[in-house]
């Protein structure tokens, strides 16, 4: 029950997977004749529409308007950034955006192959247009600026504008490689290979390429986790089933012309060396022995994931541009060696923290991830391994210390098994009704802790963030529910749905061809008091100001999202966290962060990135450009030294500060900061030993819960 990610990333990240044994010479480029919907395809669209209709979750109509939505998302998923169609195919096109649910429905794909086709045209006149631009001279001396992010703009009126467009483009990246200490042979050099790649990978695509990029149109319409996967994806991501656990163990996906980090895999080599961080670009990758840094900006995802994937124990060299960073940099530099993902990374860990100034001591259990070894679980395995066992033997060897209080931290924690999810809520509760499940027929079902008796009853906090999802959503929201402990961080990811592969060959007899297979969302998660973590997320008690409210973040940024919703609520004794005294402890913590600098310095560095990210335009005037990124450094440098101040760490000079940032390097912390972690310490203190009554209570209780067979529905 891990995080699904909305169909344009599902996609990505399976082609992260595929693992191609033939060089790109060897594939050739598919001819316009041979771009036609085949039999197959005409089987498969008639059975995803069906299991849509009839047995998806939500139950939404092949209608015009479902037509109109499948319009807008295959024209967005073949041009999302505006540069290749002009205003004139688009008009063309419009006579298809009512008429794609009859196209469907009467078996006709060909509309949606002839755009493909005029697609492929339009890019292939851009790409001849950029070869021609970069190499002539270019002038950086006139201050004119370039859109580089054009999704929510109008498609260009006319070729004129395209140029104009495609013009601003070219000079861009020529500058970006130029700031970038490029001589003008090797820059033309790399722009020329970059734009020639794109259209090479574009040329290459077939009718099963086009088939499933107009189907994922369609099944992006209904909800954004249900998608299609063609026979080719199909058959690698079994492949990466059994090559999961090797690599740099890091989830990519393409997003415009960059390969975004989409997740960090616990235990992995990108996880390990702490320098790989979710929403870095990729934009160059270098092989052991290989002084030389392939550029990569334009390139196909499959392909980037090629030159990465290589054998254990080899090196590996990424460039990357750090989230919040533009195109124009400053990259940064991390080599790694590629290795298994370490799966005893990914087990709970445990650590005992001192609050300052007080002699309250906080157990903190990290967990990465719910997990469980169902193959030893399957053999019988006595000690077989699982999230709820370990956390249990660390609880006890904590208790033993006589911790006052209990921190479960599951930030970045994407979900897992839904079984350790009841296991583990049950640690903290004697029993009752954990989360409930309601299918398409809206029946629903009530998971319970497995097990009565509660192993820890203390007073508990759980810190979340924005990418805490899934299983550990079912878990906070559990604990929020019964009182058991006070919810603390950013609200989290907002997935609450349960998905389904469907492979379509079980439906067609005595035929040979493979027609792919299907994800569609089949159930809902709600809370046992009725509300449902899908779309809101679980919303602490007290949030930090590192939250960020935009609409772009988590669940909420799909369009399409299932919305939040409600059933009845079951049967549940709350237990007696001192949840009014949750305010008291809030104004505490907002009066504390505002004189803790190294708290307000975090919140610096993230408004830093925030503007960054929001930035859609950059000027082309080299001094203007140049003191933009001066003052983006300077920035930086700043907000890092007075963090090493406060840190008790020596300031560093420009220079060094300089190697430090592009190389990300933190090798001089050896005992690094947690800032968010420590201030989730103080208020659970706060609860622990109220300030306005300094009390020596070191526990709070938990009400015994009544017997099982007392709980009705």
């Amino acid at each position: 029950m891990q995080i699904r990610l909305n169909t344009k990333t599902l996609l990505a990240v399976l082609l992260t997977l595929m693992f191609f044994s033939h060089s790109m010479a060897e594939i050739q480029e598919v001819k316009l004749s041979e771009l036609e919907p085949a039999n197959k395809h005409l089987r498969a669209s008639e059975l995803i529409t069906h299991i849509l209709s009839t047995y998806h979750y939500k139950k939404v109509q092949l209608d015009d308007a479902m037509s109109e939505s499948i319009f807008t998302h295959y024209l967005d998923n073949l041009d999302q950034n505006r540069a290749y169609f002009i205003q004139s195919d688009i008009r063309e096109f419009e006579k298809y955006r009512y008429n794609f649910d009859d196209a469907i429905n009467n078996s006709n794909l060909y509309p949606a192959y002839e755009i493909f086709k005029r697609y492929r045209q339009r890019l292939n006149e851009r790409i001849d247009y950029a070869l021609k631009i970069v190499d002539t001279d270019m002038s950086f001396d006139v201050d004119e600026m370039f859109r580089f992010d054009r999704r929510e703009d109008d498609w260009p009126f006319d070729m004129k504008q395209m140029d104009e467009t495609w013009r601003k483009r070219v000079k861009n990246d020529y500058l970006n490689l130029k700031l970038a200490g490029k001589e003008p042979a090797e820059i033309k050099k790399t722009l020329s290979q970059r734009y020639q790649r794109i259209r090479n990978s574009t040329l290459q695509l077939n009718a099963n390429d086009v088939f499933q990029t107009f189907i994922n149109a369609y099944t992006t319409s209904v909800e954004p986790h249900t998608a299609y996967f063609s026979p080719r994806t199909s058959e690698n991501f079994d492949i990466s089933m059994r090559l999961s656990l090797e690599g740099i163990g890091a989830v990519l996906r393409a997003e415009s012309d960059y390969t975004q980090v989409v997740k960090v895999i616990t235990g992995g080599p990108a996880d390990l060396s702490g320098q790989i961080k979710i929403d870095d670009k990729i934009i160059g990758v270098g092989q052991q022995d290989q002084p030389e840094i392939t550029d990569v900006i334009g390139w196909r995802l499959d392909d980037v994931v090629d030159l990465i994937r290589g054998p254990k124990g080899t090196s590996i060299t990424l460039q990357l541009l750090p989230k919040g960073v533009g195109p124009e940099g400053p990259a940064k530099t991390v080599t790694l060696t590629r290795d298994k993902i370490k799966l005893e990374e990914q087990d709970a860990s445990s650590e005992i923290i001192t609050v300052p100034d007080t002699e309250t001591k906080i157990g903190v259990i990290d967990l990465p991830t719910f997990y469980i070894d169902f193959a030893a679980q399957a053999k019988g395995v006595k000690d077989y391994k699982s999230t709820s066992r370990d956390v249990r033997k660390l609880i006890k060897e904590m208790m033993k210390d006589d911790i006052d209080g209990l921190i479960i931290d599951l930030r970045g924690n994407g979900g897992g098994s839904l079984s350790e999810a009841l296991e583990l809520t049950g640690l903290f509760i004697d029993r009752g009704p954990v989360v409930q499940t309601k299918d398409a027929s809206g029946r629903v079902d009530i998971n319970y802790d497995p097990e009565p008796g509660i192993v820890y009853p203390g007073p508990l906090a759980v810190l979340v963030d924005g990418n805490s999802a899934s299983a550990s959503e079912i878990f906070a929201g559990a604990i929020q529910d019964y009182r058991r402990g006070i919810i603390i961080g950013e609200p989290t990811f907002g997935k609450g749905t349960v998905q389904n592969v469907i492979d379509l060959n079980r439906f067609i007899q005595n035929n040979g061809e493979d027609h792919g297979r299907l994800k569609t969302t089949i159930a809902q998660f709600f809370r046992v008091s009725g509300g449902s973590n899908q779309y809101k997320g679980v919303v602490p008690d007290i949030i930090f100001p590192t939250a960020n409210d935009s609409e772009d973040q988590g669940e909420r940024a799909y369009e399409n999202a299932l919305p939040w919703d409600k059933v009845k609520p079951a049967r549940y004794y709350p237990a007696s966290a001192p949840i009014s005294a949750f305010q008291i402890a809030k104004k505490e913590h907002e009066k504390r962060i505002k004189k803790n600098k190294l708290f307000q310095l975090l919140l610096d560095e993230i408004e830093l990135k925030r503007e960054a990210t929001e930035t859609k335009e950059i000027s082309l005037l080299e001094s203007k450009r140049k003191q933009e990124r001066e003052k983006l450094l300077q920035s930086k440098k700043t907000i890092q030294n007075a963090m090493r101040l406060e840190k008790g760490l020596p300031p560093l000079s420009d220079e060094d500060l300089d190697e430090d940032l592009e190389a990300n390097n933190d090798e001089e912390e050896e005992d690094p900061i947690d800032i968010l972690l420590n201030e989730t310490a103080a208020i659970l203190n706060d609860l622990i030993r109220p300030p306005l009554q300094k009390t020596d209570t070191r526990t709070v209780k938990a009400k015994k819960e009544p017997a099982e067979n007392d709980i009705s529905l």
